[in-house]
């Protein structure tokens, strides 16, 4: 981890359009979570589809995980904050998600895959965030990546904050991964009590902030434990200022709009209703997952 001198770069912040609770919710063979962005959010948050979050030291919540299923035409980003989850999918890759850890999956034409817990007991913990692809590449070949989380690129500012740049860019820091379409930013960023963060966006980019720990402050809006706050687009504001009265966790995601229809049907989203009845067509006669 290093540090960098984090001038303040920001001129004007943007402010909070709303605070969204998540809804309480189960997938796979009945892992407990709460969807924080869910489906009628996906143009106010394009390119996001959905973001879950999960967290639990009942093993009943999570220990069945999530059997072989398929996807199509998008990208998950798993981040586990505790606990292990084994990953397999039909194009032949396989991972160890743990402490830290991220799990970058694109889906493309489609994969069919699981995440199985690999433990019995004790703190299971982490997020799956939803990225859209854009028309031109949903049928692509799929790909994976596993970053430990030693691997992925940190920094503390000036101000304590521990900033682990998951993708995009923060502070002249560039991240695990980046997208050239939907120029996706993921910060987890760690504030202690009394401390601030910039972050430069631009302003066409939808933006979101998840507290999970603690509380924080944004243009003198309080964002409380386990809220998502959508950060307003003005055309104005040239970035987000984050402030902490006490210690607290969040993530910050933006990204630039694909503004391409976006039909989804579970775990296939694509731009037209035909599309999804091929992606149903495939799964069913076997062909999602082949040759993938």
């Amino acid at each position: 981890m290093t540090t960098t001198l984090a001038p303040h770069t920001v001129l004007q912040t943007r402010t909070v359009e709303r605070l969204v609770a998540g809804q309480a919710t189960s997938d796979g063979a009945g892992v407990k979570l709460t969807r924080v962005l869910t489906q009628d959010l996906q143009q106010r948050l394009d390119p996001f589809l959905m973001l879950d979050a999960f967290g639990s030291d009942q093993p009943d919540d999570y220990i069945a995980g999530f059997p072989d299923h398929p996807h199509r035409g998008f990208e998950t980003i798993t981040y586990m904050i505790a606990g292990r989850m084994l990953h397999k999918d039909s194009a032949g890759h396989e991972g160890l998600l743990e402490n830290g850890g991220v799990q970058w999956m694109t889906a493309g034409k489609g994969v069919i895959h699981s995440e199985i817990p690999q433990q019995e007991e004790g703190v299971m913990e982490g997020f799956q965030l939803w990225l859209n692809l854009p028309k031109r590449d949903k049928m692509k070949t799929p790909w994976y990546r596993d970053f430990k989380n030693a691997d992925l690129p940190k920094f503390v500012t000036v101000d304590g904050v521990a900033v682990t740049v998951i993708a995009g860019e923060s502070q002249g820091q560039g991240g695990a991964v980046t997208r050239d379409i939907t120029q996706p930013n993921y910060l987890d960023l760690h504030l202690p009590a009394g401390s601030r963060f910039e972050q430069k966006l631009p302003a066409g980019h939808n933006a979101l902030v998840y507290v999970y720990r603690g509380e924080v402050s944004i243009a003198d809006k309080v964002v409380p434990l386990q809220r998502m706050a959508i950060l307003a687009n003005e055309a104005q504001a040239d970035g987000v200022v984050i402030s902490a009265s006490v210690d607290a966790k969040l993530l910050l995601i933006s990204g630039q709009p694909l503004k391409e229809p976006i039909v989804q049907y579970g775990p296939f989203v694509m731009n037209s209703q035909d599309e999804i009845y091929q992606a149903l067509s495939d799964f069913r006669d076997g062909r999602l997952g082949e040759s993938a």
